[in-house]
């Protein structure tokens, strides 16, 4: 199992959006969600994702995505503009719940089985990171982690790093996904000096 943590500072709390910009930025979450569950011919069910989305009018919401679930679904962005459009509305859809719940509630209640993981340029080096049987990621959108949010996820987890380049958040998700998808193959990266 693993999870990743999207915390959308702008992202909006409502279906009252034109396009998926004017939401907040929700294109930024529509671009984790993709490179979080979606492979190339199937979804990942071993992984969850999760967005706190913080715009207006009523932040925050908690977006759940579970790969186990999700049902009627595609990777393109209109697909996905109606789906946050129908969630956020309060309808329902296979695989994905919306609830007012706040992060540090989130990351308290999972931290109790799971090992966290802040993604951050200055963090320990992720070749150098046991990740365990369960881990759950903590990302910022375009504009990164409120230091306060990475405060209190710090408490229940480590800074860890991708490198000094700071790359965007969907890519940053690849990348583990990767990483995880060698270690589970028992075909680790190794580091080369």
């Amino acid at each position: 199992m693993r999870e990743f943590i999207l915390y959308s500072r702008k992202g909006r709390t409502d279906a009252h959006f034109s396009n998926i910009r004017d939401a907040g930025r929700l294109d930024v979450v529509h671009e984790c969600i993709v490179a979080s569950l979606f492979l190339s011919h199937g979804i990942r069910r071993n992984t969850v994702f999760h967005a706190f989305l913080c715009g207006p009018p009523s932040p925050p919401l908690h977006m759940k995505i579970d790969g186990a679930t999700i049902r009627d679904v595609r990777t393109d962005q209109q697909t996905w503009i109606e789906i946050f459009r129908k969630v956020l509305s309060g309808k329902s859809h296979p695989g994905i719940t919306v609830e007012k719940r706040s992060f540090e509630s989130l990351l308290r209640e999972l931290s109790s089985n799971a090992d966290v993981f802040v993604l951050e340029e200055g963090g320990k080096d992720v070749f150098d990171v046991d990740f365990g049987e369960h881990p759950v990621f903590v990302l910022g959108d375009h504009i990164g982690l409120p230091r306060k949010v990475e405060g209190f996820a710090l408490r229940y987890g480590e800074k860890i790093s991708l490198g000094k380049q700071p790359y965007l958040a969907a890519s940053c998700i690849t990348i583990l996904n990767y990483i995880l998808d060698r270690i589970e193959t028992g075909k680790p990266l190794e580091r080369r000096e």
